[in-house]
């Protein structure tokens, strides 16, 4: 059974990677003429749709029945307003600020909560666990859509316009997202690989009996790796770099990661369940592919606003 598991997951690994590769070369050439950030956009609704989805069914798992009706939508317009709020207001010839490219997310994240407000008032009826739907609610939009807010961000930080005329010396393109995902996956592999193979001292053995010391050291040593490869060396030829360079960037992002896992358990944990879904085979469900990358975006996309 463990070979069948090890295979299903490389299977769906290989066909999650290929596919995401694809749109990234769509979207940092603007293949069709599509504006940054667009080709990648569809993956962003379905991440927080499937995130947002799961949540609910762990917070089910409590008895705590959440709207999933109003939720979905939210969750999809926070990181929605990075892309369309950004590039609807900077003057082609502007550069995007990378504190008002996230201005919109943080207004639509409030008003969000404003709505929850709304319907829990509307609704309201004593001993009906208003507040536990508000608080479980609000951490799902600040957990699901915030994070990826961060990561569509990102893929357009620091562009000296955003139009399909990037170029001059604020232009980054996509090399900002690339490096997160990179950075965060090459150390899920290495602390998957290594802890499977000779992880001995458990880091957390009440929340998450599978993760060693050995995996998480060697999940830090793979992020530095790749950092340095894609933000330490020449081999590309960036404008900026993230602030304090690839040794501050691999380690706060891979440490990052680490963070995120463990939040991911700590819901699933609570819930008393293996897996947040399995909609993704071999890999479980959406919140086990993207956890690590939640807590990892708001401090990679803080280090390379900073950068220079």
């Amino acid at each position: 059974m463990n070979g069948l598991s090890g295979s299903s997951r490389l299977v769906v690994a290989a066909i999650v990677a290929t596919i995401f590769a694809a749109l990234t070369w769509a979207d940092a050439n603007g293949f069709g003429g599509a504006m940054p950030a667009w080709y990648l956009l569809p993956v962003v609704v379905l991440l927080a749709v499937g995130g947002v989805d799961e949540l609910i069914r762990l917070f089910a798992a409590r008895d705590l029945l959440l709207p999933s009706w109003l939720l979905r939508p939210l969750a999809v317009a926070i990181p929605l307003a990075a892309a369309f709020g950004t590039q609807a207001f900077v003057a082609e010839t502007a550069r995007a600020s990378p504190a008002a490219s996230m201005g919109w997310p943080a207004f639509v994240f409030m008003l969000s909560v404003m709505i929850l407000f709304a319907v829990e008032i509307a609704g309201y009826r004593p001993a009906g666990r208003a507040v536990e739907r508000l608080s479980a609610s609000a951490l799902i939009l600040a957990f699901i859509g915030l994070p990826l807010a961060f990561m569509v961000s990102l893929r357009l930080i620091c562009l000296e316009n955003l139009g399909l005329e990037q170029t001059g010396r604020g232009h980054l393109g996509i090399v900002p997202l690339v490096s997160l995902v990179a950075v965060v996956k090459a150390g899920d592999i290495a602390a998957y690989a290594i802890g499977s193979l000779c992880g001995r001292n458990r880091m957390a053995p009440v929340l998450s009996p599978g993760k060693t010391w050995e995996g998480a050291l060697a999940s830090l040593a793979a992020s530095l790796a790749v950092a340095w490869l894609l933000v330490g060396t020449s081999a590309i030829d960036l404008p900026i770099r993230p602030w304090g360079g690839w040794v501050a960037y691999g380690f706060a992002v891979g440490l990052s990661g680490i963070a995120g896992d463990l939040a991911e358990s700590l819901l699933k944990r609570e819930a008393g369940t293996k897996d947040s879904g399995r909609s993704l085979g071999g890999l479980g469900g959406v919140l086990d592919l993207v956890d690590s990358l939640l807590f990892a975006a708001p401090i990679a996309w803080a280090l390379w606003a900073i950068g220079r």
